[in-house]
């Protein structure tokens, strides 16, 4: 096989899980449906083991963690963050449970599995490159494997509790909004709102926008990559974590965009080249490997679901956000990041509410729990574990 049929496979079985997932409504993950469909080929023999390199993407693939992480870090809204400080406690308490459920089960799953899996039940697409590049590396080929089955499994996995919970909610808040709307304080509400975006500095990026091209944008991520990657090596600390470290400290200083790899529209190559980098594991994974992960599988998300559910519903931890669904759902957060946290956000704002007024109430209330929540554990603190973790195995 040369280099463009290989090319048009993964674009094609990416390419086609996202058909699905739209035309489904994200009811069905576009990953999933790609990652079953490598691992179904490879097990079977169809397709090659070293299809990711035929198709010129492996060395695209190493490189292209410093910069989505980079990009990932640029997106942090650190001031979001210090307003909706119980959400963020509770989102990283949510993640200690499930660290902890992980590992209490690790005699059963292996330690290497149980190692890669943690930041992956965390985090996301930079986590799990992180730790199945690092398990690659060592030796360990089905802890990767499973590390990349996890990431395709847990938006099913997290979809279910968090929407039911987001419901549960956003009918609260439907009957908050009418009562609110009888007693007619809604107006001041809404004052307070408007009133809090004044006074606020423009950022260098606006001023200079017109100079944020692809290439400049390119350089600037490289620009710091390039100093990430000396104080890395320097001080022994994976190179994701100053890279995210980076990205948030960029942006903080108005020096970059949110997302600025978006602005330079090269994000897509990227997120390409990072998910083509978990690919390879998959073509190690045997026939007989199949039931064992299948088992492995069920036991991590089992453990992290009811460990949850037990802490967050039974014990009064759920206090600090006001609501046993609302935690829930911030907990559920970290399986599924955004824009899949957004996505249950308006699906439930239009089942509860009646009136676009209603909807409207709703989505300001959720998005705040489910987005930020999503963004401390998916997007960046999951990263971190991911960098540490990865040295343990």
């Amino acid at each position: 096989m040369s280099m463009y049929p290989a090319l048009l496979i993964v674009l094609g079985f990416f390419a086609f899980g996202d058909f699905l997932g739209v035309i489904t409504k994200a009811k069905l993950s576009s990953v999933f449906v790609a990652l079953m469909l490598f691992l179904v080929l490879f097990v079977t023999g169809v397709l090659p083991a070293d299809l990711i390199e035929v198709a010129g993407l492996r060395d695209l693939s190493r490189m292209s963690l410093g910069f989505l992480v980079f990009n990932m870090g640029s997106t942090v809204n650190l001031s979001q963050m210090k307003r909706e400080w119980k959400i963020v406690v509770m989102a990283i308490f949510s993640m200690v449970i499930a660290v902890g459920a992980v590992y209490l089960v690790s005699p059963f799953i292996g330690r290497e599995e149980a190692i890669v899996s943690i930041p992956i039940i965390n985090g996301g697409l930079a986590a799990t490159q992180i730790m199945t590049q690092a398990a690659m590396d060592k030796g360990f080929a089905s802890a990767a494997a499973l590390g990349t089955v996890i990431f395709a499994v847990q938006k099913f996995v997290g979809t279910i509790p968090a929407s039911r919970c987001g419901l549960s909610e956003a009918n609260i808040l439907v009957k908050e909004y009418r009562e609110k709307k009888a007693a007619g304080t809604l107006e001041l509400e809404e004052a307070v709102v408007k009133g809090e975006g004044k006074g606020k500095k423009e950022p260098f990026y606006k001023k200079h926008q017109k100079y944020y091209t692809t290439y400049m944008t390119l350089g600037i991520t490289a620009f710091a990559l390039f100093f990430c990657d000396l104080i890395a090596k320097a001080t022994g600390v994976s190179i994701s974590i100053w890279s995210l470290l980076a990205g948030m400290t960029f942006n903080q200083l108005g020096l970059v965009p949110p997302g600025i790899l978006d602005q330079g529209k090269s994000s897509g190559l990227f997120m390409v080249a990072s998910f083509a980098s978990l690919i390879p594991s998959l073509a190690k994974i045997s026939v007989s490997d199949l039931s064992q992960m299948a088992v492995q599988t069920v036991i991590i998300f089992g453990v992290v679901i009811v460990a949850i559910f037990g802490i967050m519903y039974f014990l009064p931890t759920w206090k600090l956000v006001g609501s046993r669904n609302l935690a829930i759902g911030i907990a559920m957060s970290q399986l599924l990041g955004f824009p899949a946290t957004l996505l249950i956000v308006n699906e439930v704002a239009t089942a509860a509410a009646q009136t676009p007024e209603e909807r409207e109430y709703v989505v300001k209330k959720l998005t705040p729990a489910f987005v930020v929540s999503g963004f401390v554990s998916v997007t960046t603190i999951s990263i971190l574990i991911a960098g540490v973790f990865a040295s343990f195995i």
